[in-house]
């Protein structure tokens, strides 16, 4: 699962990196949060922050980039871009996404104005995506990634719920425009049946490289400040959590 602020042909990096695991059987989901700054190796392309990859060959590059530093063979790819992100939040939840905002988030960036108050209330789209994207504060990258997985699972809940139910046919059409997924409308259906006929209560959740298993280093110019790791570590940490 890839989320960029991608502007038409333009090649852009990836600001958020998932895994996900879904066992309709098992009623299992599992979510692993990749750091966009991770420092792996690119096939083909040496040494380089992960959402790199994205920018240099699209999904297949980053599913390469993947396979190779951490042991993961990925089958599907699903690519959401800001605008599309706003649009799915609005088609799922059109009164608003319930969210408890921990803080005051105030930034403004070439993609767009985020401005929340402190406490719980509904998130529109554009909303939710600025709560999502907010790093500005003492967690960064960490807190943005926190909070992509909490909006996940408040995503997930709200497609489970009676009214997710009744506008899930109507959902997938919905949103199939906004999404660039190698993953067929037969597939798309099959598991959105299995997910609502099977749904899991929690999704577990994963974020690497973990916090005894990074350090910031600081590479030769373009690259800049990375979060570099023991691969392998990190490899067996991810394959230990999807199995």
């Amino acid at each position: 699962m890839l989320g960029s602020d991608q502007r038409g042909s333009e090649k852009s990096r990836t600001d958020t990196i998932m895994i996900a695991q879904y066992d309709p059987g098992a009623q299992s989901a599992k979510l692993v949060s990749i750091m966009r700054d991770t420092y792996v190796k690119i096939p083909g392309h040496g040494y380089n922050k992960i959402n790199a990859a994205f920018a240099i060959g699209g999904p297949e590059l980053m599913r390469k980039t993947i396979k190779e530093n951490f042991g993961v063979e990925l089958e599907y790819y699903s690519l959401v871009d800001f605008d599309g992100f706003t649009q799915i939040v609005d088609t799922i939840a059109p009164e608003g996404l319930r969210i408890d905002v921990e803080k005051d988030m105030n930034f403004e960036d070439s993609a767009g104005k985020i401005d929340l108050e402190k406490g719980e209330q509904k998130l529109d789209g554009k909303e939710l995506l600025g709560y999502a994207r907010f790093r500005k504060d003492a967690e960064g990258d960490y807190g943005r990634v926190r909070r992509q997985q909490q909006v996940i699972t408040r995503l997930k809940e709200e497609i489970i719920s009676l009214n997710g139910v009744l506008k899930t046919p109507r959902l997938i059409g919905t949103i199939q425009p906004y999404v660039d997924t190698n993953l067929g409308t037969g597939k798309t259906l099959s598991l959105a049946k299995d997910f609502l006929l099977n749904p899991v209560e929690d999704i577990e959740k994963l974020r690497i490289p973990t916090d005894d298993n990074t350090w910031n280093e600081r590479k030769e110019y373009p690259i800049g400040l990375v979060l570099n790791h023991d691969t392998e570590e990190t490899a067996r940490t991810i394959q230990e959590f999807l199995e």
